[in-house]
């Protein structure tokens, strides 16, 4: 997506097209999907960008447990009370052998920001979260 006069990236492209597919994701039933590997969900309001030591916290779940995790996670991630994105799996992903199993995702802006990544823990042990770890995002 680059704009054909300088071979830079075109942003007001790649914003349009982030923005359909948010407002696709919006009402999509992960285990009811299987066109898209990933449905993510944001923050309704903006919120600090990820920084280069972005952290995300990763909650392994089932294909009958999904929807309804989901739902929770989506509805605070869009409230601002979780990181500054959240996704779900809607296929096992590659260490996960089971058929059945699916991840949501939770990430924060800075793994560095440790009352933040507290914060966010917290929100999601409110939510009924009781399995989930943390990993700082390794970036290529």
């Amino acid at each position: 997506m680059t704009d054909p006069k300088s071979d830079r990236p075109n942003l007001d492209l790649i914003r349009m097209v982030q923005q359909g597919r948010m407002t696709h994701d919006r009402d999509v039933v992960p285990s009811h999907i299987s066109g898209n590997y990933w449905v993510e969900s944001k923050p309704l309001t903006p919120t600090p960008p990820p920084t280069s030591r972005a952290g995300e916290w990763i909650i392994p779940t089932t294909v009958d447990a999904v929807d309804s995790l989901w739902h929770d996670i989506k509805t605070a991630t869009e409230a601002g009370h979780l990181g500054y994105k959240s996704k779900v799996s809607t296929a096992p992903t590659h260490d996960q052998p089971a058929s059945n199993a699916r991840l949501i995702v939770v990430r924060t802006y800075d793994a560095d920001d440790l009352a933040d990544v507290a914060r966010v823990e917290q929100a999601l042990r409110a939510l009924g979260v009781t399995t989930l770890r943390y990993e700082r995002i390794v970036r290529a």
